[in-house]
């Protein structure tokens, strides 16, 4: 059975603009983080290789977003990552979070400057302890599509992100991307995992911002 409407135009009306009052269970995910004891996992010519890392997430409210009668609220975000001792950038990541209050759908939206993206969707736990949200390679709606290099070389098969928010205001996150390397039988598991603790407080969205302005 089709669960969307006939009227795929009609936007919704008298839409809240307030962002951050209807995330869900993405507004723990809202402000500024940092983690210093982040643990990489990856894949090298002569076995695993485990790094250390130190991560801070910029994660800001954007305006309500309409498909017609779909209504999304959600975070843009923006993921950098060091490997001590060096300075260089280890990982770099922006995409958004996006809830549909409608529905009770989270999605993740991932794009990495080395030729990937993925939109990932998911659910958040019942209890609110956190949320979970998985890709695979194939699919067209939840799926991954990558360069002719990695598909060659480090095929990405299934991407799968749990969150997990702690008792105090500090929320964790594991990272689990299944590969195909060439050359090795066995897919491989690439697993990253860290803890973050708020550093700022997010913005409001910029129509929340804009209404606060106006005369009563």
């Amino acid at each position: 059975m089709n669960p969307f409407p006939d009227d795929i135009f009609t936007e919704p009306e008298d839409v809240d603009p307030d962002t951050l009052a209807n995330l869900g269970p993405l507004r723990g995910l809202a402000g500024v983080w940092e983690g210093t004891k982040g643990v990489d996992l990856n894949p090298k010519a002569d076995g695993p290789e485990r790094r250390e890392y130190v991560e801070r997430i910029d994660m800001q409210p954007i305006d309500p977003q309409a498909n017609g009668p779909q209504l999304l609220y959600g975070l843009r975000y923006h993921v950098h990552i060091l490997a001590p001792p060096e300075q260089i950038t280890f990982h770099d990541q922006v995409g958004y979070w996006l809830w549909e209050p409608a529905t009770g759908l989270v999605m993740q939206t991932v794009a990495i400057p080395r030729g990937q993206v993925v939109l990932a969707g998911g659910v958040a736990k019942p209890d609110g302890a956190g949320l979970m949200v998985s890709a695979r390679r194939g699919e067209t709606e939840f799926g991954i599509s990558s360069t002719a290099f990695l598909e060659h070389a480090f095929r990405t098969d299934s991407y799968q992100l749990e969150v997990t928010f702690n008792a105090d205001g500090t929320w964790s996150y594991v990272s689990d991307v299944m590969l195909s390397v060439r050359g090795q039988a066995e897919p491989f598991l690439h697993r990253d995992r860290n803890t973050l603790t708020r550093v700022a407080e997010p913005a409001p969205n910029p129509l929340y911002q804009a209404n606060l302005s106006l005369p009563a």
